[in-house]
């Protein structure tokens, strides 16, 4: 499954992860993934740090962009919620899987960062009056985005990550085509 654009298509962007949590709670969606990242690293194996081809993200890479979502998103939760309709500003995730995570960092350190951010947000979550939860940031790509949207969004962009990093090792695991 390939995303639309977060910029070129924002509205497709949104739509696409509102609809991978579906009627499903997006906290429980969030609180899953922890657990979910540490059965795909022990699964991964020495295929962790392996592309699938050119371009494309390992695991190792599909785990680090989940935890710079995280971060960044943490910071984005609490202005829209602490200030009145805050800039909020957006990210290239190439360019920080590229130039802030290498193939020889350790799987673990991500998830020692990762599991206490996103524990501190559902504690957010659960705390925030639900009056709370429309309040709007004016993200710069993609426009007003209310706390409630930003937390499904976050749920959705999970369940994306981890199918990509699933579908890349599958691939890394696939046999050579024999040849005929």
């Amino acid at each position: 499954m390939v995303a639309p654009d977060p910029i070129d298509e924002p509205k497709a962007y949104q739509d696409l992860l509102v609809s991978l949590v579906g009627e499903d709670d997006p906290a429980a969606v969030q609180a899953a993934t922890p657990t979910l990242l540490r059965e795909l690293l022990a699964d991964a194996g020495d295929d962790l740090r392996t592309r699938p081809e050119a371009g494309e993200w390992s695991v190792l890479e599909c785990i680090a962009h989940i935890t710079d979502a995280e971060l960044v998103v943490s910071g984005r939760y609490r202005w829209i919620l602490a200030h009145d309709e805050p800039d909020i500003v957006g990210y290239d995730q190439d360019r920080w899987v590229n130039h802030l995570h290498q193939p020889v960092e350790d799987p673990a350190e991500l998830l020692a960062w990762f599991e206490p951010l996103r524990r501190a947000n559902l504690e957010l979550w659960a705390r925030t009056p639900v009056d709370q939860r429309p309040r709007i940031g004016h993200h710069r790509e993609r426009g007003p985005e209310s706390y409630e949207l930003t937390f499904v969004l976050i749920a959705g962009h999970d369940r994306f990550h981890l199918r990509q990093a699933r579908q890349a090792l599958a691939q890394v695991r696939e046999p050579a085509n024999p040849v005929a």
